[in-house]
């Protein structure tokens, strides 16, 4: 959800995260992650069975739940992440897709 506008100091990043990410509570645990510090954006699975995420907030928010993507939920096993600046686009919610 958009609320009309970034916030000031705000950063946005994709993510997406390789390895043994589906079936392990991988999107459950980012969701509460980013609910918990305030970021807004969104977590999903990929059909190529990767876990895609953008989170957008304050940056050390933000810094805070890519470091813990690199090792996921404890039955995850991350193989790689790849992420990727973007211009912030004013989400405050985080969802689950």
């Amino acid at each position: 959800m958009t609320d009309g506008g970034p916030a000031p100091g705000a950063v946005r990043r994709r993510v997406v995260v390789r390895g043994r990410v589906q079936g392990v509570g991988f999107r459950a645990s980012c969701a509460r992650r980013a609910t918990d510090v305030g970021v807004g954006g969104w977590v999903r699975n990929t059909s190529a069975g990767e876990v895609e995420a953008v989170f957008e907030g304050p940056s050390p928010s933000v810094d805070a739940l890519v470091a813990w993507c690199r090792q996921g939920p404890p039955m995850a096993h991350v193989g790689g992440v790849a992420v990727v600046d973007e211009r912030p686009a004013g989400e405050t919610r985080f969802t689950i897709r």
